[in-house]
């Protein structure tokens, strides 16, 4: 109770509340409600001494040179204290003293916590199942709290890739870590080289790790490509991929175009299996991710193809992120039977007020396809992927507090239907869609 009581009173506190009231019994059940949260990158509670956790991301933004985040994301944005604060219990200025404090504070919680650190925190944000996109959970990260989504970029990447990798700074040092994680895949599968064929991979690569990791608990498969590429999946031409793969599979390099027509074959391979294994397909779709990311290439109509690709109705698709700020693109992708999107990371970069703003649009269209999410991430000694969990969970109850008010004062829709609404968006359009018990 401790955890839904500090989340209202966040929330009814804020000077947001000025300007857009919401009626502090609403914001009390919102701040009940136990979440799903479809992304998010939580860590292993490590011992001392262990090795630091390195399975957190298939390509962590560290591996970047540096660039720029939104002013919210940055440390020195007073709310990181205020969450510090909340998070931890503990009071004093912005100081060394309070430093000290909150560091003191932290090392109790995590040591009484031990290796139930990560539920903790899914206890104090109020959330009762976290989705954790990790290369592998591991200690500590455990269902039924932690549901896992594993990384099929790399699947789609057998070849090798110095030409399209020498793209920007940033492609350059991705692109190796995807070569890393397919080869963890083929160790996991006994092997050391990819097959002479294309359609050997599929079956003796391809098909074999999506199935080991369903058999592991997956829930979806997370692609990352825009990272890498635009997320421009056209009709492939399966002949051609062929070609291009048996050409290279000996030897060389391919140039993009060629790539991208593999790769354009080997998206479809991998939504259509994982949707046969009844697992979703997640798609991070935003423009938030280094100083050379190409932003256009994230733009949420650009996967329209394959959302419209008869073969692929039986999978169903998360725009990660929301597509923000090309929020009216993911909106008329919604109209997709099977496409849904998350407002993961929004609740980090946008005030509630902006955030409520896009809300009250999308539900007013689709409520049954909106999904909570926070991207929780680690960011360093400054910012660890608690304070940002505790970050999106006020953030995104207090948006969606206030969007459901303004529903109510204009009309549009009942008290009884603003806490189904809350409910859905929070809770169990995520349910429903994963089949989850």
């Amino acid at each position: 109770m401790r955890a839904a009581f500090l989340l209202a009173l966040a929330f009814a506190a804020t000077p947001t509340f000025a300007q857009a009231p919401v009626d502090s019994s609403f914001a009390a059940y919102i701040g009940r409600i136990r979440a799903v949260d479809n992304h998010a990158h939580p860590m292993r509670a490590i011992p001392a001494g262990a090795p630091a956790d390195t399975d957190f991301d298939a390509l962590p933004l560290d591996a970047l040179p540096p660039f720029n985040v939104p002013w919210r994301l940055r440390t020195e944005n007073p709310e990181w204290l205020t969450e510090r604060r909340a998070l931890y219990d503990v009071a004093g200025d912005t100081g060394s003293s309070f430093r000290v404090t909150f560091t003191a504070a932290r090392s109790r919680v995590t040591s009484a916590q031990g290796a139930r650190f990560p539920e903790w925190v899914l206890d104090q944000v109020g959330t009762e199942v976290m989705f954790a996109n990790r290369i592998a959970l591991g200690p500590s990260l455990a269902p039924p709290r932690f549901r896992w989504v594993p990384f099929a970029d790399a699947l789609m990447l057998p070849l090798d890739a110095r030409i399209v990798a020498a793209q920007t700074p940033d492609t350059r040092s991705l692109y190796k870590k995807e070569a890393s994680l397919l080869r963890r895949y083929l160790r996991d599968l006994g092997m050391r080289t990819i097959p002479r064929d294309l359609d050997s991979y599929v079956r003796l690569v391809v098909v074999p790790t999506l199935r080991h990791q369903r058999d592991a608990g997956a829930v979806a498969e997370k692609f990352e490509a825009a990272y890498l590429r635009a997320l421009d999946f056209d009709d492939p031409n399966p002949a051609q991929a062929r070609r291009i793969y048996a050409k290279y599979a000996v030897g060389g390099s391919p140039n993009a175009a060629e790539y991208k027509t593999l790769e354009d074959y080997l998206f479809r391979v991998i939504a259509r299996e994982s949707g046969r294994l009844g697992m979703a397909i997640h798609i991070h779709a935003t423009d938030i991710a280094g100083g050379f990311y190409l932003a256009r290439g994230s733009a949420p109509r650009l996967l329209e193809p394959a959302f419209n690709d008869s073969t692929l109705r039986g999978t169903n698709f998360v725009i990660i992120h929301g597509g923000w700020p090309l929020v009216g693109e993911t909106m008329s992708m919604l109209n997709k039977p099977n496409v849904y999107a998350d407002i993961s990371m929004m609740v980090l970069v946008l005030e509630p007020t902006q955030l409520a703003g896009v809300l009250r649009q999308w539900l007013a269209e689709w409520p049954e396809k909106i999904l909570y999410g926070s991207d929780a991430f680690d960011g360093g000694p400054d910012q660890g992927w608690e304070e940002v969990a505790w970050m999106a969970s006020t953030t995104g109850r207090r948006a969606l507090a206030i969007a459901l008010t303004g529903m109510l004062r204009d009309g549009e829709i009942t008290r009884d239907r603003a806490e189904t609404l809350a409910r859905m968006v929070l809770r169990e359009n995520a349910l429903r869609l994963y089949r989850l018990p």
